[in-house]
């Protein structure tokens, strides 16, 4: 039997049994080794919160309906950041060999079988452990937030939200020439983000007073909000000066409460831009990928730009996903990323 991870109801996980699937034809069997938990997007599903649960996403009309949700409970294997290792190919499979290490999405499930083409091209680098491969999909969105958010070197950026993405993104807009300055409510988060590149880490309250304060310029060039949380985009519209540009890549529940647009968005002419992982920057189109993406941050892990593994703080065995959860969901600031062993 293999095992997959599930949320039965809002705030109840679940490890459950499933028959492993035959081997159709141009597929391959992988055995999951890591899996990581997103702290963000995953833990609306587990709370009940996410906008599929109770609406439906019209892929061809790009709106969500009102109509019938898109997705119910039971939830099974949303995990979206694996590695694991090729175990089995069938016959007319040439890309791909057994002993492959490979990183890809295919959720909190101790194995799965993926048509080739989903894996093609998603072997390991030189230089890249499997459970720092667990990062790619974190990576990725951190990398897209850096690309949607145009920095140029010198930059004064400031990044709010410290958890994995956030990190990965102070990192990322260092490496592209950027002075960084961090918010988060966690302490240990922002000591942890001067290790990463940061000049200064703030809590929030007077955040903004302080971005704007630090530089001979008066403000922040760019924001870029990673927390989610309504009131930190609100902040950071107000670290950036006139024409400022601000890259919201939370993932926003609810209503916006503590978001005022008649604010400083609004006398500022501040440029407000969604990042999100499904795409890249319209006008990088042409030349990136989400792929690229993901591949791209995993170059820089293989040439030791970037170490995403010692932001593991708890590596739990399968069968304890539900306590992973519960930690994640009620005491957020004693985890980073948490990792699924199987």
């Amino acid at each position: 039997m293999a095992r997959v991870v599930q949320f039965s109801a809002p705030r109840l996980a679940e490890v459950v049994d499933f028959d492993p699937p035959p081997l159709p034809p141009g597929h391959v069997r992988v055995r999951t080794a890591f899996s990581g938990i997103s702290a963000g997007t995953e833990l609306t599903a587990y709370r009940g919160t996410n906008p599929y649960l109770t609406r439906s996403w019209d892929a061809d009309a790009r709106i969500f309906r009102d109509s019938e949700a898109g997705v119910a409970f039971p939830v099974v294997g949303w995990g979206y950041s694996e590695s694991g290792e090729v175990v089995e190919v069938a016959s007319d499979v040439t890309a791909l060999s057994v002993g492959d290490q490979v990183w890809g999405i295919w959720g909190h499930r101790s194995e799965a079988v993926l048509p080739v083409e989903k894996l093609a091209g998603h072997q390991l680098p030189p230089g890249v452990s499997l459970a720092a491969a667990s990062f790619t999909r974190v990576g990725a969105i951190a990398y897209n937030a850096i690309l949607s958010a145009r920095i140029t070197l010198g930059d004064l950026v400031a990044i709010y939200g410290q958890g994995v993405i956030g990190l990965l993104a102070t990192r990322l807009a260092t490496l592209s020439g950027a002075q960084v300055l961090t918010v988060d409510g966690v302490e240990s988060r922002r000591a942890e983000s001067l290790k990463y590149g940061a000049l200064e880490s703030f809590a929030p309250g007077t955040a903004a007073e302080q971005i704007r304060a630090f530089g001979r310029h008066g403000a922040a060039d760019t924001a870029i909000e990673l927390s989610g949380v309504y009131p930190a985009l609100h902040e950071a519209i107000r670290s950036v000066g006139v024409g400022g540009r601000v890259v919201a890549s939370g993932f926003y529940q609810g209503d916006g409460n503590g978001l005022r647009l008649g604010e400083e968005f609004h006398h500022n002419r501040v440029e407000l831009i969604s990042s999100q992982i499904g795409g890249v920057p319209a006008e990088l189109a042409g030349r990136w990928t989400v792929d690229r993406l993901q591949t791209g941050f995993l170059d820089l892990v293989g040439r030791g730009a970037i170490d995403p593994e010692p932001l593991i703080t708890h590596r739990v065995p399968v069968e304890e996903a539900a306590d992973a959860y519960t930690l994640l969901d009620t005491r957020p600031g004693d985890a980073l990323q948490v990792v699924l062993e199987f």
